[in-house]
């Protein structure tokens, strides 16, 4: 029988440290700007809604895209839902950002550090999935010689 060896490619320890470090930086920034963010409190509270509107969505629609990557599986309806979310959370966040009464400087602000925060969290998710998938097909070789080795009848 011929040993295949299987290389299994997974992400360095730096990179992983600074997905998350660079994640936890844009939930601090997001948080501080909208902590400290002038004008109404209706307008802080709809920014708030907003950016964890897209966080979920940008999560969902990773996962969305990763799991149907190879083999589309979900229906076409919850690739709408999904598409939908996600393009309805950017929108919406937008538009309340864009008709806030507030300095443009703090607009800036908060559009950079929106956007940062939907990027990082897109690489976090992948970050995550690429481990998940490591972690799989090594159980997966590591299982199959042991079943292929075993006696007949177990």
């Amino acid at each position: 029988m011929e040993h295949v060896v299987r290389i299994i490619q997974r992400d360095t320890r730096a990179w992983r440290m600074q997905v998350w470090i660079s994640f936890g930086i844009a939930l601090l920034v997001c948080a501080t700007g909208l902590a400290w963010l002038p004008g109404d409190d209706l307008d802080r509270a709809f920014m708030v809604m907003g950016y964890f509107f897209c966080l979920s969505a940008a999560f969902a629609l990773a996962k969305y895209v990763r799991d149907n990557a190879l083999n589309p599986s979900d229906t076409p309806m919850w690739s709408l839902v999904v598409w939908g979310g996600f393009a309805a959370s950017m929108a919406l966040t937008a538009w309340g950002l864009w008709r806030m009464d507030i300095n443009p400087t703090w607009k800036a602000y908060l559009l950079v550090s929106w956007l940062y925060l939907i990027s990082s969290a897109f690489t976090l998710a992948k970050t995550l999935r690429d481990a998940y998938e490591a972690d799989r097909l090594e159980r997966a070789h590591n299982v199959a010689p042991a079943a292929a080795d075993a006696p007949a009848g177990r």
